[in-house]
């Protein structure tokens, strides 16, 4: 399964959307973004869950 977002931020989303295809027999293959927010850390949250990731582009704060 393919879990796809507009935008990557704290990863609750996309890990909430993980764990109930998961719930329901499936297994996440993979993730994309078209956002990515590193400075909030949802990209790190995904890899160290085991998610691969991949997303457009990445918007960082100052």
């Amino acid at each position: 399964m393919l879990v796809v977002d507009d935008l990557l931020a704290t990863g609750g989303t996309a890990l909430a959307a993980a764990a109930l295809i998961e719930k329901l027999g499936g297994i996440v293959a993979e993730m994309a973004f078209i956002v990515n927010l590193p400075d909030v850390g949802g990209a790190k949250k995904l890899a160290k869950k085991g998610y691969k990731a991949y997303y457009q582009t990445e918007f960082e704060g100052d």
